[in-house]
């Protein structure tokens, strides 16, 4: 019988619907596509960040790649148009699917916590707001280690407050980037690609154990590979 793996979920646009943010990339570019590109570059530099040894709050410096992308594309973006952004992203809502995936994994017995980039919040998280907060037995910020995902330190922190080896674990993610942190260091990975994300070919790249559209086909091949 394969070993269960307690489910380590990411949070943003994994579980939570990051086209939601789209409406304020249609006002202040005129192309809601634009937020795509505004995600894929605040990844890249709070990666970039992460391997120069600078902190930052993601929050933060989300507001801070809007204000980038402004500049590239002569838009002048105001401190409003940096909190409306933060506002939309602290309300983002679950996918459809979401809750019935997560309440057929902790039926089937699994163990879940989510491992996100954003900081901690001082009120309700975005997951308890979107109805999700208590499929977890806990919620972690990569904020500790000082790290943005996929830095080694982030998932340690994890592994630690659990007390499981990185083995028992598998990150559930929309991001291979996500997905190969977690495999790098022996865990598994599982990936839903929301129509939007695809495994990375290569000889050399870890590939992710479990690959479904959505989180519903994902979960019941989870259940399937694991499940008792």
């Amino acid at each position: 019988m394969p070993t269960r793996p307690i489910l380590v979920f990411d949070v943003n646009e994994t579980l939570l619907d990051l086209t939601y943010l789209e409406p304020v990339f249609d006002d202040l570019f005129g192309d809601p596509a634009v937020m795509r590109d505004w995600f894929a570059q605040l990844i890249l530099y709070s990666q970039s960040l992460t391997l120069i040894g600078v902190k930052e709050n993601f929050a933060t410096l989300a507001g801070s790649v809007l204000q980038m992308m402004g500049q590239i594309r002569g838009r002048t973006i105001s401190d409003s148009d940096v909190a409306h952004l933060r506002r939309r992203l602290g309300s983002m809502p679950a996918h459809p699917d979401a809750a019935m995936a997560l309440d057929l994994l902790r039926s089937s017995g699994f163990r879940m916590v989510t491992l996100t980039n954003s900081p901690p919040s001082d009120g309700p998280s975005t997951l308890d707001m979107a109805g999700l907060g208590h499929f977890f037995e806990g919620a972690f910020s990569v904020a500790p280690s000082g790290h943005f995902k996929p830095a080694p330190q982030t998932y340690q922190l994890v592994a630690d407050a659990l007390q499981a080896p990185f083995s028992d674990l598998c990150l559930v993610a929309c991001h291979v980037w996500d997905t190969m942190g977690m495999q790098a260091l022996g865990g598994k990975g599982a990936l839903v690609t929301h129509g939007v994300n695809a495994p990375l070919p290569g000889a050399h790249v870890p590939q992710p154990d479990l690959v479904a559209p959505d989180l519903s086909r994902l979960a019941q091949k989870i259940v399937l590979e694991w499940g008792s």
